[in-house]
């Protein structure tokens, strides 16, 4: 199911947040160091705002991430990539021998 605009926004928002307080770092210096005001960035990570594709790039290198596009085929294995996971879901992606008997 394709997300709405808003909800793109609020999520792209969430994610600059987490990054920037991961980072330890205020509105104010993502702000500074993206070439923005911090009014203008508060928007963005609020998700009340759209930003510019140039932007966005300049926010997420001051956050120490980089804007990727991918094929939108693609996002169901990049999300499971990304996806937490626990002990019992930490078993390879491919096995020579799936049923855990090696062929003599």
């Amino acid at each position: 199911m394709a997300r709405s605009a808003s909800e793109s926004l609020l999520e792209i928002g969430q994610l600059l947040k987490a990054a920037r307080k991961g980072r330890q770092l205020t509105q104010e210096q993502v702000a500074d160091m993206a070439g923005i005001s911090r009014p203008r960035y508060r928007e963005i990570e609020a998700g009340s705002s759209a930003a510019r594709t140039t932007t966005l790039i300049n926010i997420a290198r001051a956050l120490g991430l980089e804007l990727m596009l991918i094929p939108q085929a693609m996002v169901p294995a990049v999300d499971a990539l990304l996806r937490p996971h626990d002990d019992l879901d930490d078993l390879p992606a491919f096995m020579a021998h799936p049923d855990g008997v090696e062929n003599v």
